[in-house]
């Protein structure tokens, strides 16, 4: 017997807001959260100088009452991130008020995108002198699946304990693994997503060194980080995490818990072609998308009137992932599809960004509001069946809001989930 599977909790801390009510907020209003990054006066030489990264005032207020002063120490900054959109979200969700006993069957799957560099770097430049200095905490510092694994010590979920690591399509997997594992009955809950906190000097000089970054706005930061318009010249980087509580609907049902959305289908490809950059005609994300839609077992394609975009501000992946979607919906020329990305507020959080922006879709869905995209002021060509909003939209003049999220990764590994309001 396969389950449906709902959305009950959900928490977030980015740039974008220390928690989901305030993140909402910013993107509705179509708020750049990107500013100058702390450490470009000390690295002149990297080409970019913009990120979005998290107050550290607001950081260190949301650590209390979540990670204690001597517990920081075993702990990475992503980790503790995990930890803080998960305590939202479980809180969220009301999951601990539950029967003891369910905990057996709760899992938990947090992905990352990449360690943390800075603990790397500055534990190597200690060994030299003297390896006494070297943390005893190193090594769990630095293990990807750390964050799952202290969310599980910290509630006594018992479930699946699961991690991910697909680059930027991280945070999708780790949903889509955790829907599955429900589906099928390997769990009665989830407690899942991604986080991220590579903000550093190092990693920031890499992905110039790939020409991925935007160094155009870097006196206007708020203006860097644009989907789909036509002057981006790169994505801006995050930090951040994004965890969503994931339940059996029956079980949801049983509690009267809060029902956000359902999960109705989630799809998989391989690009098989490069590195870094997706294929050309975007034949992978097509697949993807396709994979959800079939496993959601929609009637056609007009029922879905949403989709959420990886695009991450990139003149070559932004194009390809609009024709992808152009492609996809060839048939359906009569009705219009939304499609925005909520990066221009938020940045884009590499292994968090499916997360984060599967919570504004799930919102979306919830509220019968399309999220609008920040800095979108002239538009890249598209087929008039797609519509890039710049504003919100009311959702509304469809029977069921149904919608697709793309998430996609070096590699050439793609993610995309299909959603939908929550009906009996």
């Amino acid at each position: 017997m396969r389950h449906r599977v709902v959305v009950t909790g959900l928490g977030s801390i980015s740039s974008g807001g220390s928690c989901v009510p305030e993140l909402w907020t910013n993107v509705l209003q179509g708020k750049s959260c990107i500013r100058k990054l702390p450490f470009v006066s000390k690295c002149e030489s990297i080409p970019c100088k913009v990120g979005a990264t998290i107050n550290e005032d607001t950081y260190n207020e949301c650590l209390k009452g979540c990670v204690s002063t001597q517990r920081l120490r075993t702990l990475s900054r992503s980790t503790c991130l995990a930890l803080i959109a998960a305590k939202e979200a479980i809180t969220n969700s009301k999951l601990t008020e539950c029967d003891p006993n369910i905990r057996q069957n709760i899992g938990v799957a947090i992905g990352s995108g990449m360690s943390d560099f800075i603990d790397i770097c500055d534990t190597n430049l200690m060994l030299p002198s003297n390896y006494n200095k070297i943390s005893p905490y190193f090594i769990p510092r630095i293990l990807l699946n750390m964050a799952a694994g202290n969310i599980s010590m910290d509630y006594g979920f018992q479930g699946p304990n699961h991690t991910v690591s697909t680059a930027c399509a991280t945070g999708a997997h780790a949903i889509g693994d955790s829907y599955k594992m429900i589906r099928d009955g390997e769990a009665v809950a989830m407690v899942c997503g991604g986080t991220d906190a590579c903000v550093n000097p190092l990693t920031v000089a890499g992905f110039c060194r790939l020409r991925a970054l935007s160094t155009k706005f870097n006196d206007t930061p708020e203006k860097a980080s644009r989907p789909f318009d036509q002057q981006r010249d790169g994505f801006v980087m995050g930090e951040g995490a994004a965890v969503l509580v994931l339940e059996k609907m029956e079980h949801a049902l049983q509690r009267n818990a809060i029902i956000y959305a359902e999960i109705l289908g989630y799809g998989m490809s391989g690009d098989a072609l490069n590195l870094t950059s997706p294929h050309p005609d975007g034949r992978g994300a097509i697949l993807s998308m396709n994979r959800a839609i079939n496993k959601a077992s929609l009637k056609n394609l007009t029922e879905i009137s949403y989709i959420n975009a990886h695009a991450t501000s990139t003149p070559v992946g932004d194009n390809i992932e609009l024709n992808a979607i152009s492609n996809l919906l060839t048939h359906n020329n009569d009705q219009t599809v939304y499609v925005s990305s909520t990066k221009g507020c938020h940045g884009h959080l590499l292994g968090a960004a499916g997360s984060i922006e599967l919570v504004c879709t799930v919102l979306a869905c919830y509220n019968a509001i399309i999220p609008p995209t920040t800095n979108l002021e002239n538009c890249i060509d598209h087929k008039t069946n797609i519509r890039c909003n710049k504003e919100p939209v009311k959702w509304e003049g469809v029977t069921k809001r149904i919608a697709l999220k793309n998430s996609f990764g070096f590699g050439g590994t793609n993610a995309t989930l299909c959603i939908s309001e929550f009906q009996r």
